[in-house]
């Protein structure tokens, strides 16, 4: 009688496994799009994304002044500086993201998605249509061959995704699936947007190596059809780019030309667009904006001056501390930097105090950590690491505020004792270790960044005062990425824009890995097991209250870390533009993004 019921659990046992597995297989099915949490705002039928116009008319040249210069066309390996645009404007991946909703893609080179609840697994199915720029068909052997190369031989911010894949294998005529090694929910999403490079271009060809030597052949709108080597790209819309009437492009990439043109030194740059030998200009300096822009192409309307609002977080800028370096590893240290750091002051005489200064790395955000002690799920997550977090982590961090004085003396004083506290004394004049040497800052700026030389320039005689050098290194735009990219310096000027959906590229930022690993953005040298488990949950997390804990948790240790000296952000762009460009009225969530690149963009003259 036991027997024949244990028999009898067993086949249940397994009628109920088959009826998982035909659930699991009925609720994967095919789709237009995929979302983060929940799903896609738009639906399978939708004319154009919202912030793009489907009537725009097509046509015109677009002229953008940018700075620095550029060594190289491939955006895809670390060698060389590229244009940033490329990526963008110049390659196209398998779904596109909409920039109106926190984190959802939609189908471009292929035309569907399939995954299932567990998100272990998705399957694409490429568009009959897609095709490069040459007219041969974009295949299920490009999509693996891109990632594969990508992944082992492409710049390091792809290699982790690549780890990440158990998996990939043609399925079909047109069809790819990836499996994933292990639980993260973003996997899905962050495989839909790898580049997809066309194989038959780089038979026999180094692809570390491209440079120059390479104009890529693409899938996307436009091909470059000119370079001059740190000078100028000029890319040109293909009029027989396959998906032109695919949901996803409807009004989008609708000039014939765009040029990007490259001026070593900001105020140069500047003086280009007043001439009118460029269409646009993103201006970053409030107290520009508010005081330089009275020359007559202003006055008489031909040059507008657009606000464009957007809800993203503040991500963070400023000088970043490389705590690989002695001198920087003791918290009191960096503590001490920031606070002599006279933000109120710089501000004033910078931007007219124009600027409001970042309060955390996710700052002007539902994700930006709460003032005050931690509570709930926050608190949850953080205590299993409380013995090894730094002060005001828990407790809640707020960055030192002066007076607005140029002698800021009571700061002076606290970053004087916190010094103290850490060993670094005033022995003859300078502020030196127990072993006698002294503390000297060298900050590693871009060439053309006056806005930062400037704020160094103040900041330099309050670290007089401190018994402490500094001094700055003014870089060519080659030679500041070669130097970063190796962790070379002391300080530097840093910035990292954040989404409101942040995922796998956070490892990438702040993941022990870049301690050593050259390549990685995590520039400040950070080694936090505590960041890295505030990553994982928020990769893991099945619900959006978990995951806006978590990215919480992960914005208070960043911030308490006091690895960067923090100056100002804006939630708002800047825009100044030729009257002939047009762009809708309907501005995405990430609204900055249209003063960014041009592809909703339009010419039309009044």
């Amino acid at each position: 009688m036991t027997h024949h019921m244990g028999f009898i659990g067993k086949i249940s046992v397994a009628v109920f496994i088959g009826i998982l597995i035909q659930l699991e297989i009925a609720s994967a099915e095919p789709k237009h799009g995929i979302a983060m949490y929940g799903e896609p705002a738009l639906p399978h039928d939708f004319v154009s994304l919202p912030y793009a116009n489907p009537n725009a008319p097509k046509g015109g040249i677009v002229v953008s002044a940018e700075g620095g210069t550029f060594t190289s066309l491939n955006p895809h390996v670390r060698k060389g500086s590229v244009p940033w645009q490329l990526r963008f404007l110049a390659y196209e991946s398998l779904m596109g993201r909409s920039y109106d909703e926190p984190f959802s893609l939609y189908g471009l080179l292929a035309e569907s998605i399939e995954t299932d609840d567990s998100r272990r697994w998705v399957e694409f199915s490429l568009h009959p249509d897609a095709r490069f720029s040459d007219g041969s068909p974009v295949t299920v052997e490009d999509v693996i061959w891109s990632y594969e190369t990508l992944g082992t031989v492409g710049h390091p911010r792809y290699h982790g995704l690549w780890k990440k894949i158990e998996t990939v294998t043609q399925t079909g005529a047109r069809k790819v699936k990836f499996t994933f090694a292990s639980d993260d929910r973003e996997l899905v999403l962050l495989v839909g947007l790898r580049p997809i490079l066309q194989k038959a271009q780089w038979d026999d060809k180094n692809f570390e190596e491209s440079g120059l030597n390479e104009i890529p052949i693409s899938s996307a709108p436009y091909v470059i059809s000119e370079f001059d080597p740190g000078n100028f790209v000029r890319l040109s819309r293909n009029p027989e780019y396959w998906g032109a009437d695919i949901s996803f492009r409807r009004g989008t990439n609708n000039f014939d030309e765009i040029r990007l043109d490259f001026y070593a030194d900001g105020s140069v740059q500047f003086e280009a667009f007043k001439a009118g030998e460029s269409s646009s200009f993103r201006e970053l300096n409030a107290e520009r904006w508010e005081n330089s822009y009275d020359f007559d192409a202003v006055a008489d309307g031909h040059v507008i001056k657009s606000i464009i609002p957007h809800q993203r977080p503040s991500g963070i800028t400023g000088f970043v501390m490389n705590t690989r370096l002695p001198k920087f590893k003791d918290w009191r240290v960096r503590e001490a930097l920031i606070t002599a750091f006279n933000f109120e002051f710089i501000n004033q005489t910078n931007t007219g105090g124009r600027q409001n200064r970042i309060t955390s790395y996710y700052s002007n955000s539902v994700l930006s950590m709460k003032s005050g002690v931690a509570e709930g799920r926050v608190l949850d997550f953080l205590m299993p690491h409380a013995a090894d977090l730094l002060p005001g982590t828990l407790e809640g961090y707020t960055l030192p505020q002066s007076d607005g004085r140029a002698r800021n003396r009571k700061n002076i004083r606290i970053a004087d004792d916190l010094l103290n506290q850490a060993g670094w004394t005033v022995q003859d004049g300078l502020r030196r270790n127990a072993q006698g040497q002294a503390f000297e800052i060298v900050t590693v700026l871009k060439q053309g960044d006056t806005e930062s030389q400037s704020m160094m320039d103040i900041y330099q005689q309050a670290l007089e005062r401190l018994g402490i050098t500094l001094s700055t290194e003014v870089l060519d735009s080659a030679q500041y990425k070669e130097r970063t990219q190796v962790y070379d310096f002391d300080m530097a000027y840093y910035r990292r824009g954040l989404s409101l959906s942040p995922g796998n590229e956070q490892i990438l930022y702040w993941g022990a890995d870049g301690v050593e690993k050259p390549g990685t953005r995590n520039w400040m040298g950070m080694n936090s097991p505590a960041a890295e488990d505030m990553i994982n949950r928020l990769l893991s997390s099945e619900s959006h209250d978990d995951f806006l804990a978590a990215t919480r948790a992960l914005d208070r240790i960043l911030t308490a870390g006091r690895y960067v000296i923090p100056i100002h952000s804006s939630a708002i762009s800047r825009l100044a533009h030729v009257n002939e460009i047009k762009y809708p009225k309907k501005l995405p969530m990430y609204g900055d993004w249209i003063g960014f690149l041009p592809d909703v963009w339009w010419y039309e003259a009044d």
